[in-house]
């Protein structure tokens, strides 16, 4: 029988939908994976629909990992992986790797295909909703292959992207580039429309449910476009950090700038900042009930409420390095130094947030698409 205490959480996340007035839930660790000799990870959780962990380190591994923390396989990429693994609907991996390739890998950790560029893959993966597969590159161009790893075009920009791209429901892939814009493709890998700003873009777009697209610039601006490319506003926040936007159930915008994690309201307004000491890359994610968690580095996990306040704070035994990711029964997975950690707060346990794009990559399988239900 469930304590009244639990009960009341419960009751605070069902029923009132305002969970500032509920009691703050300490988070606790549920288990520890031990990533291959002991290396960071910049890289994001990914999660399978059958459970399946998937995690990159900076040595150049992909882990599968089971929900209780076993693992399952390790499969060695020839450099280091920065770019966050995707999974397609058939259970394909695919991430991006510095020894200039993209991977794809079977389920079961064997190597399906690797597709050469001629630089860096720091991009992320967006699997657009036919299996194409796109991605940014160093050499200053960007991908669309086929899933079987054919090339299918790609498209040259100005500069080196290492932005990860964002696929609209409409099938326009957007993503920034070092050269100063922010770019609009069709499908077939002709431009849109693309959008000077006055910086290096290397954050990864948002998009809201009403086709918006959020991303910041190097500038120090936030920017919210129309889906024809049109501005929609601007804000000046200083920031220069790789950190993408997450929205929440009602469209509220929340990024790290700099050294604060930062909400601002869907009209371009700041909401809040909550201030912290050391330079934050990661973004964050939302969770049902309006917590949202960020990285606070060196070594906590902060959650804070829709208002920006303080709900609980998890400082961890090392650096937290990318951005945290919410699975379906609402555990948190952050990689801190070497390891995976999967944390659970003590009694209620909110999924992922109902939004076009409550995290990093937009959903648990980080296909980079827009959820549109």
């Amino acid at each position: 029988m469930k304590s009244p205490h639990s009960l009341l959480a419960a009751a605070c996340f069902f029923l009132l939908g305002a969970p500032l007035t509920c009691p703050a839930q300490p988070a606790t660790v549920l288990w520890q994976y031990t990533l291959p000799d002991k290396k960071t990870a910049n890289s994001s959780t990914a999660i399978a629909p059958d459970g399946t962990i998937y995690q990159a380190t900076f040595t150049g591994d992909l882990v599968a990992v089971t929900l209780d923390g076993q693992p399952k396989w390790t499969f060695k990429a020839g450099r280091e992986i920065k770019s966050s693994p995707a999974i397609a609907d058939d259970g394909t991996i695919y991430f991006g790797s510095r020894d200039r390739k993209l991977y794809a890998v079977s389920a079961q950790g064997k190597l399906k295909w690797t597709f050469p560029t001629s630089a860096w893959v720091d991009s992320s993966p967006a699997i657009g909703a036919d299996g194409t597969i796109y991605f940014g590159s160093w050499d200053t161009n960007f991908y669309a292959l086929n899933p079987d790893g054919t090339l299918k075009w790609s498209f040259p920009s100005g500069g080196i992207i290492d932005s990860s791209p964002a696929i609209g429901a409409d099938g326009t892939i957007y993503f920034g580039s070092h050269d100063k814009k922010f770019y609009a493709l069709n499908p077939a890998g002709a431009k849109k429309w693309a959008f000077t700003t006055g910086g290096q873009i290397v954050s990864s777009p948002a998009i809201g449910a009403d086709g918006s697209i959020y991303f910041s610039s190097t500038d120090g601006n936030l920017y919210a476009l129309h889906p024809d490319g049109t501005e929609l506003w601007h804000l000046l926040t200083g920031g220069a950090a790789e950190s993408s936007p997450a929205l929440d159930a009602h469209g509220a915008i929340y990024l790290d700038v700099n050294n604060m994690a930062t909400a601002v309201s869907g009209d371009g307004k700041k909401l809040w900042d909550y201030g912290g000491v050391h330079l934050i890359d990661a973004s964050p994610a939302v969770a049902a009930d309006g917590t949202v968690y960020f990285s606070a580095p060196w070594r906590d996990l902060i959650a804070l409420g829709p208002d920006g306040q303080l709900r609980w704070r998890l400082t961890l035994g090392n650096s937290i390095n990318a951005s945290p990711a919410i699975g379906s029964n609402g555990t948190i997975y952050v990689t801190e130094g070497w390891s995976l950690d999967a944390l659970a707060a003590t009694n209620v346990l909110p999924p992922l947030a109902i939004s076009s794009w409550p995290m990093f990559r937009a959903n648990l399988r980080h296909t980079g698409r827009v959820n549109t239900n």
